[in-house]
């Protein structure tokens, strides 16, 4: 289960990432938190959700260009202090006690800068810190574990930060997390990458990854199903200060603990992931994954009580988990490696990039339909495109396609390439 560690670069990676992710949870809570609290407006809740992921939609294309022509640890530093800098400053802003809904909202955009190009290149950098890349597979899955975990313990520890010093101090804790990652980032010793000819134009390149993923039915169908999930399902996480409010009658305490719910259920999710050995039946439970997470947003949105909308956020985070990580697995095994960071950014638009317009969405519809509404209406969604994808690519018929060569046979682990 825990195979991938043996590489040190990738020990020092999960330790770093580790504790930068508690602190990027921290200021996940405390951002839409602060921005409730001062306005009281849902339709601000998306637009600072849409400002904080826009350029990430806008920029991944660029990134996964780059990512496939530069050095891709250098690219993962320089975004990580970006990411310092714009945490520190929310965190003077907010503890100063100036902080306008203008300044969030212009800091949430330089945050989204800094995960667009951050996401796609340290998507693509992870299989350069493993000497065998049969533990690919085990590596997404343990960070993927990572994440989760950090989701688990960062939002519980914001809900109590909050309530006794102020979202200012879980800006500041943020900020000062990104020097471990950094600095383990710095300690890594990679092998020099053969960069592939840089002859063609930026443009050129993009139109080459583009034209690959088109080509591709596994890479195109997986994409296009992680963006409907990400278009319609994972915005319920923008209402969250709503229910817990005005539906569970709770403060950020209560949202911190309704978010750690879905942390330990992706937790689970991730460990089961992480035993795993190479990707047969995948695109099964790819579908199988997707229709539970819907399912589980049509039970919350019913829901009424506590203790009840915890189990179902359990639910909620291990289906989305298992099916986003999954999906990554299937593209980073499929994909050939020159164009790995292309279609890392297709994943990260549709992953992420797709996320602002779901917030956006999201805060327009509660205020039209109500939250508990909208996030019904978008795990109705999921369920269908689940069904979709399993109508038309079926277990193997997913498998096929550039790259496809190189697909382990069922039980195998990813061949050494």
């Amino acid at each position: 289960m825990i195979r991938s560690l043996r590489h040190r670069n990738f020990r020092l990676f999960f330790v770093g990432q580790g504790i930068s992710l508690v602190g990027t949870w921290m200021q996940s809570i405390a951002l839409p938190w602060l921005v409730y609290r001062l306005t009281g407006s849902v339709v601000l809740l998306g637009v600072v959700g849409f400002t904080g992921q826009i350029l990430t939609f806008v920029l991944a294309p660029l990134a996964g260009v780059l990512a496939d022509r530069w050095n891709r640890r250098r690219m993962v530093i320089a975004t990580q202090v970006l990411a310092l800098a714009q945490a520190l400053a929310l965190a003077a802003l907010t503890l100063g006690g100036v902080i306008e809904v203008w300044q969030i909202i212009l800091l949430s955009l330089i945050g989204g800068l800094e995960r667009g190009f951050e996401i796609p290149v340290r998507q693509s950098f992870v299989v350069e810190m493993l000497e065998d890349r049969a533990d690919l597979p085990n590596a997404i899955a343990l960070n993927s574990f990572l994440v989760n975990g950090a989701r688990l313990v960062g939002p519980s520890l914001a809900g109590g930060i909050i309530a006794a010093a102020g979202e200012g101090l879980c800006f500041l804790l943020n900020g000062l997390s990104y020097i471990a990652v950094i600095a383990a980032l710095a300690a890594m010793r990679i092998m020099p990458r053969q960069a592939p000819p840089t002859k063609t134009r930026l443009l050129q390149g993009f139109a080459e990854g583009w034209r690959y993923m088109v080509r591709s039915p596994p890479i195109r169908s997986v994409l296009l199903l992680v963006g409907v999930i990400s278009l319609m399902g994972i915005p319920y996480t923008t209402l969250m200060p709503v229910f817990a409010r005005d539906i569970l009658h709770g403060g950020a305490s209560t949202m911190g603990l309704l978010v750690g719910a879905t942390g330990v259920g992706a937790l689970a999710g991730a460990m089961v992931l992480a035993s795993r050995r190479g990707i047969a039946n995948f695109a099964r439970l790819i579908a199988f994954a997707a229709a539970a997470f819907g399912a589980g947003l049509i039970a919350f949105s019913l829901a009424q009580r506590f203790w009840l909308c915890l189990v179902l956020l359990a639910w909620i985070g291990g289906a989305m988990i298992v099916q986003l990580a999954m999906s990554n697995t299937m593209l980073q095994t499929v994909v050939e490696e020159d164009k790995r960071g292309r279609v890392m950014s297709f994943y990260t638009m549709a992953f992420m990039g797709m996320g602002p317009f779901g917030s956006m969405l999201a805060g327009g519809l509660a205020k039209w339909l109500g939250a508990p509404v909208t996030v019904a209406l978008g795990g109705g969604t999921c369920v269908l495109a689940a069904i979709v994808f399993a109508a038309f690519l079926p277990g193997p018929g997913l498998v096929s396609g550039p790259g496809a060569d190189r697909v382990p046979p069922p039980d195998a682990a990813p061949p050494v390439a």
